[in-house]
C-alpha cells in the first residue's frame, strides 16, 4: 500500500505513512498482520496505536511480543520527535476499516461510517457494506444503496452484532 492509499484509507496524519513503511515489515515479519495505525493527539503529548491481527486471533502476549520489538525499532530510529505512548492492540470486533481490502473482506456485514461531508443528506451511514464498485464503497441503508467515494470516509466500523468470524478470521453475517 503507498502512502496516498494510507492516507485515504482512514490513516489521519501524515507522519503515519512512514510510521507504515517503518513498522509493516517488522509486524509481518513476527507473523502478523499490521491492520492499522492510528496517531491520536493528547495533552501529555500522542498516542500511537497499531492494530495488528493473525489468522488465529491476536493475544496479549501477541501484543507484547509486537509491542517490544516496535518499541525497540522506534527507540532507534526515533521517527516521532516528542512524547508518546506506544499501545498495540487486536481490531476487536468492532474493527476498523483501514484499508481497501477490509471492504471487499467484510462485504455482507454491518458497519458504521462517518463520513467528511453529507452525501444524500447523511453524515452518518449505518447499514450492510455491498462492497466496493471502484472507488465508492456501497453500503445498504434501509433498503437504499448509498455510493461513497471512499475518500469521504473518515470512520467505517463493523457492527460486531452482524456477523461472527470463523477461526480463519473470515466474517460471516448472522
Amino acid at each position: 500500500m503507498n502512502s496516498s492509499q494510507r492516507q485515504r484509507w482512514g490513516i489521519e496524519r501524515p507522519d503515519v505513512n512512514d510510521l507504515w513503511g517503518l513498522l509493516e515489515p517488522v509486524v509481518t515479519g513476527l507473523g502478523y498482520e499490521l491492520v492499522g495505525i492510528e496517531r491520536i493527539s493528547l495533552r501529555s503529548g500522542s498516542l500511537l496505536r497499531i492494530y495488528a491481527d493473525k489468522e488465529s486471533g491476536i493475544t496479549v502476549e501477541d501484543c507484547a511480543r509486537i509491542s517490544e520489538q516496535v518499541s525497540g525499532l522506534l527507540d532507534v530510529v526515533e521517527p516521532i520527535a516528542h512524547r508518546y505512548t506506544l499501545e498495540v492492540s487486536s481490531p476487536g470486533l468492532d474493527r476498523r476499516l483501514f484499508v481497501r481490502e477490509h471492504y471487499e473482506k467484510y462485504k455482507g456485514c454491518q458497519v458504521k461510517m462517518r463520513l467528511l461531508r453529507t452525501v444524500r443528506g447523511r453524515r452518518k451511514l449505518v447499514g450492510k457494506l455491498a462492497g466496493l464498485e471502484g472507488d465508492d464503497v456501497a453500503v445498504l441503508v434501509e433498503g437504499e444503496l448509498f455510493r461513497v467515494p471512499l475518500d469521504l470516509v473518515e470512520v467505517a466500523r463493523l457492527v460486531p452484532s452482524s456477523f461472527y468470524l470463523d477461526y480463519s478470521g473470515k466474517a460471516y453475517d448472522k
